[in-house]
């Protein structure tokens, strides 16, 4: 029997809340996770990607990573493991080097065999590269009884899945046991095809909508493959404290909540969300009460649609997405970068989730249209726009419009001659080029650019090596 760890998504590096305090949580929950490993004797540590939060990761973290990556080479355990979409680099990867170290094993089309078993691997590849990947792998070698790919990515059937399961299982030169993945935080497994398709979950909560207990798989390879949960011994708490306010209810019941939970506050990441009626709250007076009682950190999601308060304010402080979203539709952006604003700013998703997936809408708009990011023309006037021209004309806010017909209709023409004005103004801007850094200058095309998913240069289709 083959026994082995499967783990990933540990997001070394990943400074959450802008706490150091949280940048070394991370590290420390992947050295727990290795420490189980030694303690277990297992036969192998298997990362099923995104070991690093970032491509770039800081000198600690490298340090830290290659310190915790010799415990296991001491203990005679290898780590094999791929490249997930948030280290993913244009040239060498960081599993590279840790190769050229002798502490891991960078998994792909050759079969590293376990035990009995064969492993192979498949790099995360953008969405957009998919159609034309081929699951070409080598054969499975005679003393491998059963085989595993490790693959990173949202495959089917689980939520948010982009990844067409079936067709890589039914198209592969070899037919896997099990298929052990990262990218979703959320533990999970499944049976496709009479294979056992299991997602790990992250090792840190890498956003507050993940409330389970992080943990790993593992995965036992005899007779049949066996899949179980693991918790991870220590990581740090959070408290997740839900108010639902009555109408006549507000601040002080949120902080009477909070208290509850007290002593439990101490060094914990505390996460308020409030839902219901009520009065409006402070968010700063809660987090400080947290912060007071022992909190490492603090933050308060109010859910509530909550009305404006004074009708004559034209700016509303309680949704101040609002006004942002009015700011940036004046800004005459294409309907791409629209797109990609609304992406980032997006409530239901993960932090952690907000590059990779404003890379892969980048990726997927510029292989549709590669001029999807230049600027949008200047629209022409509306009827509502001759309107308000018309009667601004007639008055400022505050005083009387003019009283008499003759001033009437002349302000009516001088209307129709700003109206004409606008719309020759507006042809003018349609027939001009658009800038040529159009796409250069926008910041999310500029990252999916570094990320290196580019097309295969000198072939029609991609091959596993391409992405080695």
């Amino acid at each position: 029997m083959t026994r082995v760890i499967h783990t990933g998504d540990t997001h070394i590096g990943y400074q959450q809340y802008n706490s150091p305090e949280r940048r070394r949580d991370f590290l420390a929950a992947f050295r727990g996770v290795v420490e189980d490993a030694v303690d277990d004797d297992v036969d192998a540590v298997i990362h099923a990607g995104d070991l690093f939060h970032d491509r770039r990761p800081g000198l600690l973290d490298l340090q830290g990573t290659i310190d915790i990556l010799r415990t296991l080479a001491d203990a005679d355990i290898p780590f094999l493991a791929v490249v997930g979409n948030h280290e993913g680099k244009r040239d060498a990867q960081w599993l590279d080097l840790f190769a050229d170290l002798g502490l891991a094993t960078r998994l792909g089309a050759d079969p590293e065999v376990v035990g009995d078993v064969a492993f192979y691997g498949l790099d995360f590849v953008p969405r957009s590269r998919r159609e034309d990947l081929e699951y070409e792998f080598e054969p499975v070698p005679d003393a491998a009884d059963r085989t595993a790919l490790v693959s990173h990515g949202l495959f089917e059937p689980f939520a948010h899945a982009d990844w067409d399961t079936e067709r890589l299982l039914a198209e592969s030169t070899v037919d896997f046991d099990a298929v052990l993945l990262g990218d979703n935080h959320a533990p999970d497994t499944a049976d496709v095809q009479d294979a056992w398709v299991t997602y790990c979950g992250s090792t840190e909560r890498a956003s507050a909508s993940e409330r389970e207990d992080r943990g790993y798989n593992l995965v036992e390879f005899d007779d049949e493959v066996a899949i179980s949960r693991r918790a991870i011994a220590e990581t740090r708490d959070f408290v997740f404290v839900d108010v639902e306010l009555e109408a006549d209810e507000g601040i002080d019941r949120v902080q009477e909540r909070v208290r509850q939970h007290d002593p439990g506050l101490e060094d914990a990441v505390v996460i308020v969300t409030i839902e219901g009626e009520g009065r409006p709250i402070t968010p700063a007076a809660v987090e400080e009460l947290a912060i007071d009682r022992g909190a490492l950190v603090a933050r308060v999601n109010d859910r509530r649609e909550l009305p404006d308060e004074d009708e004559e304010v034209s700016v509303s402080f309680a949704d101040p997405d609002a006004a942002v979203r009015e700011r940036v539709r004046d800004l005459g952006l294409s309907d791409a970068a629209l797109e990609i604003d609304e992406t980032v700013r997006n409530d239901d998703l993960a932090d952690a989730n907000v590059r990779e997936s404003v890379e892969r809408r980048v990726r997927d708009l510029l292989e549709e249209d590669d001029s999807a990011f230049e600027p949008a023309p200047e629209r022409e006037p509306s009827d509502e726009d001759v309107t308000t021209v018309a009667d601004q004309l007639r008055g400022d806010a505050g005083t009387e419009p003019a009283a008499d017909a003759d001033s009437t209709a002349d302000a009516a023409a001088a209307g129709s001659d700003a109206t004409a004005e606008a719309e020759a103004s507006s042809d003018d801007a349609a027939g001009a080029e658009p800038a040529d850094e159009a796409v250069d200058e926008t910041p999310a095309a500029d990252d999916a650019a570094e990320t290196g998913d580019e097309e295969p240069a000198d072939a029609d289709t991609a091959s596993l090596g391409d992405f080695a």
